[in-house]
């Protein structure tokens, strides 16, 4: 028998604030957090803006000697599971932990550290790079260093599916606890790959926009969106079996109701035409929800600011919508945040829960100039109460893998 799955915790490290509260805010209000980048020197490259994390104080969440055995991805992910954690209440519990797991993706990894290494190794030869090299550097360290620290011994991996390496992270964790392997999972994706050669890797496949004005860099569905916009930071969910939460009285954000996820089996960078892939994505979601199209309310659309993504996406939802595709929100939180790749649908999942619980439509800021193939209701600039019942959060990574979750309220 199907168990129900809910959200029981938020954590949160991103572009635009450091925690659930400071984010919820700049969500409300509309805020960007795209400037120029300033962990390394850009003057020898095209791509000048990025969405860095800014002013965390990391001593509050990783003690100083153990966040040096950490790459920043890991650092970031620790902040915001400890966030998660603590939001949750289950840090109280004394219960045992064998049927508590951990699914924290991300995309890249540790690319700041093969970066940094690699350096080292040129100069003072490979046999003294840091022993801590390879265990830093590897995707499934964040997921791991989060199940030592909370003593989870459940089950415990990390998805890679580039961009919907997140979604599927609680995708996935969701179907454990509904299918009864656990009860209680955390579950979300981490990045930290604004580097010189990540950054110059995807401006050479021209995946990012090289505007200088950061109001008009990451405009997804407007006519004039060049690329996407690098972003960094971490989200973390708590997910939790419905009677477990229930029973001790927790709070509860919203519930996963449905996951999709499939793949377009068509190129490794660029979405199957007329973004057919997407839709059939977004059915098998609601389709796991057991609800139809008039039963959504909101869409946080993966929306990244690139030409074929905007356009393939909206054609979908377009197709799905087709009584009235005006009728839903549909906006891209990216706008804000920038595309965070692995960590991206963590902190969008964040975002679409409170929303759910707090009947608010974010906004897509900064979009100015309406396109034909992108004609939908973007919720342009600024946000808005309305009566959320589902919202869907679309992911869509390279190598044609989609991810669609549905969020119920409760």
């Amino acid at each position: 028998m199907s168990r129900r799955v809910v959200v029981t915790g938020l954590g949160i490290v991103c572009p635009i604030g450091n925690d659930k509260e400071e984010v919820w805010s700049s969500v409300v209000e509309g805020r960007c957090g795209i400037a120029p980048i300033t962990h390394y020197d850009t003057s020898s490259q095209k791509v000048k803006l990025a969405g860095e994390v800014k002013n965390l104080d990391l001593d509050r969440y990783v003690d100083r000697r153990e966040s040096r055995k950490m790459d920043k991805y890991t650092q970031f992910a620790m902040a915001a599971a400890e966030q998660a954690m603590q939001d949750s209440g289950l840090l109280q519990l004394d219960e045992s932990r064998e049927r508590w797991g951990v699914i924290m993706s991300s995309g890249i990894g540790g690319i700041g550290t093969i970066e940094n290494e690699k350096v080292r190794g040129i100069e003072k030869g490979y046999d003294r790079v840091s022993p801590y090299f390879i265990p830093m550097s590897i995707a499934n360290m964040a997921a791991g260093h989060i199940a030592i620290r909370y003593g989870l011994h459940g089950m415990c991996t990390s998805v890679v599916t580039a961009c919907a390496s997140a979604a599927n992270a609680v995708g996935d964790s969701f179907r454990h606890i509904r299918d009864g392997y656990g009860d209680i999972m955390v579950a979300g994706g981490a990045e930290a790959a604004i580097t010189p050669l990540c950054i110059g890797g995807f401006t050479s496949l021209k995946a990012l926009t090289t505007a200088t004005d950061p109001e008009r860099a990451s405009i997804p569905f407007d006519a004039e969106r060049s690329g996407f916009v690098m972003g960094e930071g971490a989200g973390a969910l708590i997910l939790e079996e419905y009677e477990h939460a229930k029973q001790r009285g927790a709070h509860i954000y919203a519930e996963i109701a449905g996951y999709g996820t499939n793949c377009d089996a068509y190129h490794i960078t660029a979405p199957s035409p007329q973004g057919v892939g997407a839709e059939k994505c977004m059915r098998l979601a609601m389709d796991d929800a057991g609800i139809t199209p008039e039963d959504v309310d909101y869409i946080n659309a993966h929306g990244t600011s690139t030409k074929m993504n905007d356009s393939c996406e909206s054609a979908a939802i377009r197709r799905i919508f087709s009584a009235d595709p005006m009728r839903v929100c549909v906006s891209s939180t990216k706008s804000m945040t920038g595309h965070l790749l692995g960590a991206s649908a963590a902190v969008e999942a964040v975002i679409t829960a409170e929303a759910v619980e707090k009947d608010f439509v974010p906004p897509t800021v900064h979009y100015q100039v309406p396109d034909p193939e992108c004609e939908l209701n973007v919720v342009p600039g600024k946000g808005h109460p309305a009566k959320i019942r589902y919202a869907l959060s679309n992911s869509f990574g390279f190598g044609g893998h989609n991810v669609t979750l549905v969020f119920r309220k409760v």
